[in-house]
């Protein structure tokens, strides 16, 4: 495990404090958000996140196993043991104000987390943003791709514009980037999701508006799961809309402005 004094530098400000956390320290800042990557994702797909936003806000970024500096371990093959050590290991970060963010099966594992901190007591989130996913009830009914050929499932996530045209055409690359995305569908597609859980925690739910995955219908079901408030956001592109500059400065606008109102 890594300590402050042997903390790998990862760029853009993202900093390995241990296994799990990447985060830009930002003494004396007032919230910190809390980040889950895509399916196949790793923490760096937020280091570019740690200087569009405000300096009271710290970015941390969750690492899972098999991916980036972690690439060797095995992929976590359920959703229970992988919830409870994330609680442990994210312990000494969630010491103040704090908000997840979470796209795609990132989204699914931010909301069980908080699922499983409200259960124990807290600490909790001040607020929930949920990206590019639809809720555990159209989540559980609609056709699952890990059990589809290497080939359909190839074809299914470059439908979704995850990686450029040049990226997807290199065979190497994509042998090595899929099977991480492959990992994640198959973590979650085989859990069973808690379909009637409700949190006391607001969620925003967040969308392209073109994002096949994740139809706004579905998205605003992620209201029954909250006794708090709930919104929805639109934006006008697809499944990896917070990755475009344009609309990633809105996004992180507007979850600046939700976390720090006074």
């Amino acid at each position: 495990m890594h300590t402050r004094s042997h903390a790998t530098e990862t760029g853009a400000g993202l900093v390995v404090e241990s296994p799990f956390i990447w985060r830009a320290r930002r003494p004396g800042h007032r919230h910190q958000l809390v980040c889950f990557p895509q399916a196949g994702g790793g923490a760096g797909a937020f280091g570019d996140w740690v200087h569009q936003l405000p300096a009271d806000i710290e970015v941390v970024a969750v690492q899972l196993p098999g991916r980036q500096n972690r690439i060797l371990e095995d992929a976590a093959t359920e959703v229970g043991p992988l919830v409870r050590t994330l609680a442990q290991a994210l312990r000494p970060v969630l010491d103040g104000p704090f908000s997840f963010f979470g796209h795609s099966c990132g989204a699914l594992l931010a909301f069980e987390l908080a699922l499983a901190l409200q259960a124990r007591g807290g600490p909790r989130p001040a607020h929930l943003f949920l990206s590019g996913q639809a809720s555990p009830v159209p989540f559980r009914d609609r056709p699952q791709l890990h059990g589809l050929s290497d080939e359909e499932f190839r074809a299914e996530v470059l439908r979704l514009g995850g990686f450029d045209e040049e990226l997807a055409e290199d065979e190497d690359a994509m042998e090595a980037l899929l099977p991480p995305v492959m990992d994640d569908f198959t973590l979650w597609e085989r859990h069973v999701m808690p379909v009637d859980a409700r949190l006391d925690v607001p969620i925003t739910a967040l969308v392209g508006a073109s994002d096949s995955r994740a139809p706004r219908g579905e998205m605003e079901t992620w209201g029954a799961h909250t006794d708090a408030a709930f919104d929805l956001r639109v934006y006008p592109s697809g499944h990896f809309y917070l990755f475009e500059p344009g609309l990633s400065s809105e996004l992180l606008e507007f979850i600046a402005g939700t976390v720090l109102e006074p």
